[in-house]
C-alpha cells in the first residue's frame, strides 16, 4: 500500500472548513518547523510522500472574492510550498515531496529549471503534479490575460509544455557530459552536450539548459485530471495518478480507463501507481472516532460547500433552484460560458451513468463535510485498516492519498494507530524492511531498479542516441 499526504500550504485543505477547531493547527502553516515535524513523523511511519496542493486562484463569485471565503478562510491565503521543500529535506532522509505547479503560467524553462534544482537539493526526492490551472477565472484576472483559456485547449497547451520540459531534461545532456574535473581543466563536455530547438504551437525556446542532470532527471510525474481529457493526459505521461474516491464502482471504472489507456499508448499499464483520496479520521474505538467525525460535520455548512465548488468550477450552486438537478447549468438558456471550462472533474463527479444528475440539494448535502475529498473512513485501527484493503480490493488502487479534516492531529492518530495495523497485515512496510537501493522518489514507488524514467514513457524519446 503506498500512502501520501495531501496538504497545502494554508489554513485547511479539502474544500471544507476545519482550522478553528481545538486540535487543528494549520494555522502554524507559515512555520517551517510545523513542517518539518509533519515530514519527520511521516517518514518515520514509512509514508512515501508529501503532497502539497497550491495555486494562485482562490473562490470567486459574481466576479469577486466572498466575504465567507476570506472570514472563513476557504482556500484562501497560503504561501508558496516550493519554497518549503529543501528545508523539509534538509530535515529528512527518506520520504518524497511533491508539489503541484501549473502548466498554464510560466515558461517551460523556467518551471524545467526549478524541479531540476529541487531534484538535486532532496537527492532526487521530488515529483512534480502537473496541473493545467485551478479556478483559472481569478488567475485570468491576476495575471492579466484578457480570457480564460479554454478547459481542452489548457490540456493540449500542458501536452507541449510537458514535452518541451522533458527535451530539456533529458535530452540536452548526456551521462558524462558533466566532468567537474579538476586535473583536466574541464568542466563540461561541449560534445556531450546537445542544443534544444522548439518551436511549437505554444512555446518555443533555441538553446541549452543550465541545470545539469539531477539524480532522476525527471521529477516523478504525477496528475489528477479526471475528466475524459484530463484521463487520456494522465495516461500518456503519467507515472503516479490520483483518482476520485466517489463510490467503489466509479473508481474501479477509473482505475480500468486509465490502465486501458496507458497500454494503448504503448505504456506498461500496470508501471502506473493509481492513488485514491481518503479522509481517515481514527479514534482508540470506535465511538471515539465517531465523535470526532461528527465534530468536524458540525462546522460545515451549504455556504461553505457552495464557495468551494464555485472556486473550483464557476458554478454556484446557491444561486440555482435547489429542487432542479444539477444538469440546469447547462440545459437552461444563457448558462454561464465557464461552466465546463473549469474543475471538470467535479462536474463530472455527479453525472451518473445514465447522463442524469442529482438535484442541486442532493448536490450540497453530498459536499456538505466532503468538499473535494475522496473516501470517508471512519472507525477504530481495525475498521479503518479493513475498510482501506476493501477499498484496494474492491477498486485496483495502489493506495491512498491521506485528508486530514484536523491537521496535523489526524496524521499522528493514523500513524500511532493504523500504520502498525496496515504493518502487522503486510500492507505496509516497515522502514527498515526497504530496500537500500530506494533512494529516488521513482524508485520508491516503483520497483525499485531505477531513478530514471521507464523506456516506454514517452519522454524517453528525447534522450541522445549516445545515452541509450
Amino acid at each position: 500500500m503506498h500512502l501520501g499526504v495531501f496538504e497545502v500550504a494554508g489554513p485547511q485543505v479539502g474544500g471544507t472548513l476545519s482550522w478553528s477547531h481545538p486540535t487543528s493547527d494549520s494555522l502554524h502553516y507559515r512555520d517551517p518547523d510545523h513542517w518539518v515535524a509533519v515530514a519527520q513523523l511521516l517518514e518515520a511511519a514509512g509514508f512515501d510522500f508529501l503532497f502539497f496542493a497550491d495555486g494562485y486562484g482562490y473562490p470567486s463569485r459574481d466576479g469577486d472574492l466572498p466575504a465567507a471565503a476570506a472570514r472563513d478562510g476557504l482556500n484562501f491565503s497560503g504561501i508558496d510550498p516550493m519554497l518549503l521543500i529543501p528545508v523539509l529535506a534538509r530535515e529528512t532522509s527518506r520520504i518524497g515531496f511533491v508539489v503541484t505547479s501549473s502548466t498554464g503560467i510560466d515558461h517551460p524553462v523556467a518551471m524545467a529549471r526549478r524541479f531540476a534544482t529541487l531534484d538535486h537539493l532532496t537527492g532526487g526526492r521530488i515529483g512534480w503534479n502537473v496541473v493545467t490551472g485551478a479556478s483559472q477565472d481569478t488567475i485570468a484576472q491576476l495575471f492579466g490575460h484578457t480570457a480564460m483559456v479554454a478547459h481542452d485547449t489548457r490540456y493540449e497547451m500542458a501536452e507541449e509544455f510537458l514535452d518541451l520540459c522533458l527535451q530539456l531534461w533529458e535530452g540536452c545532456w548526456e551521462d558524462g557530459a558533466l566532468r567537474e574535473d579538476k586535473a583536466a581543466g574541464v568542466y563540461a563536455d561541449p560534445d556531450r552536450l546537445h542544443r534544444i530547438e522548439h518551436a511549437g504551437a505554444h512555446y518555443s525556446t533555441s538553446g541549452y539548459f543550465t541545470v545539469p542532470p539531477s539524480p532522476q532527471r525527471t521529477p516523478v510525474l504525477f496528475q489528477a485530471g479526471s475528466s475524459a481529457r484530463g484521463r487520456e493526459f494522465a495516461a500518456g505521461n503519467a507515472e503516479c495518478i490520483f483518482v476520485q474516491g466517489t463510490s467503489l464502482p466509479h473508481t474501479a471504472a477509473n482505475v480500468t480507463d486509465l490502465r486501458a489507456r496507458a497500454g494503448a499508448a504503448g505504456r506498461d499499464p500496470e508501471s502506473i501507481v493509481v492513488l485514491v483520496g481518503a479522509t481517515v479520521t481514527v479514534g482508540t474505538t470506535h465511538e471515539e472516532a465517531l465523535a470526532k467525525r461528527a465534530e468536524f460535520e458540525a462546522m460545515q455548512t451549504d455556504e461553505v460547500a457552495a464557495i468551494i465548488y464555485a472556486g473550483n468550477t464557476g458554478i454556484d450552486l446557491l444561486a440555482l433552484d435547489p429542487d432542479r438537478p444539477l444538469s440546469q447549468i447547462t440545459d437552461d438558456a444563457g448558462a454561464d460560458p465557464r461552466v465546463g471550462q473549469m474543475g471538470q472533474s467535479n462536474i463530472d463527479r455527479f453525472r451518473r451513468p445514465d447522463g442524469t444528475t442529482p438535484l442541486v440539494r442532493e448536490v450540497l448535502a453530498e459536499l456538505r463535510g466532503r468538499g473535494t475529498r475522496g473516501f470517508t473512513v471512519v472507525g477504530d485501527a481495525v475498521e479503518v485498516a479493513d475498510q482501506l484493503e476493501e477499498i484496494m480490493d474492491a477498486t485496483g488502487v495502489d493506495g491512498f492519498l491521506l485528508e486530514a479534516i484536523f491537521s496535523p492531529a489526524d496524521h499522528h492518530a493514523f500513524c500511532e494507530l493504523v500504520v502498525p495495523e496496515l504493518q502487522r497485515r503486510g500492507r505496509l512496510l516497515r522502514e527498515e524492511d526497504r530496500s537500500a537501493g530506494s533512494g529516488s522518489l521513482r524508485e520508491r514507488l516503483g520497483d525499485g531498479t531505477s531513478a530514471h524514467l521507464s523506456p516506454d514513457h514517452p519522454g524517453a524519446r528525447h534522450v541522445p542516441l549516445a545515452r541509450v
